[in-house]
């Protein structure tokens, strides 16, 4: 087995971890949705009250960036799963 199949074995037994790190990033959003909104509406309650906490609210921004990832390759090894399913139907019948 070559490690490209190795790593697709190992992530799709993974899944489900996967999937709470996907679930703890988008919650993680919230407080920086509130923030976020909070500069566009100009009122000055949540944002701007120190620079640090401006600076880790931004940032979570960036998480998102592992979520991104992580969504693309759950639906790659789903098409990858289903395709393979459909392979060995194909090949019973």
């Amino acid at each position: 087995m070559n490690p490209w199949s190795k790593f697709w074995n190992w992530y799709e037994n993974k899944i489900l971890g996967s999937i709470i790190i996907i679930a703890i990033i988008q919650f993680i959003q919230i407080p920086h949705m509130v923030w976020n909104a909070d500069i566009m509406l100009e009122a000055g309650i949540v944002s701007r009250v120190h620079p640090v906490i401006d600076w880790f609210l931004y940032g979570v921004d960036l998480i998102e960036i592992v979520s991104i990832i992580n969504v693309g390759m759950i639906m790659f090894s789903l098409i990858k799963k289903k395709r393979q399913d459909k392979k060995q139907l194909e090949e019973t019948t």
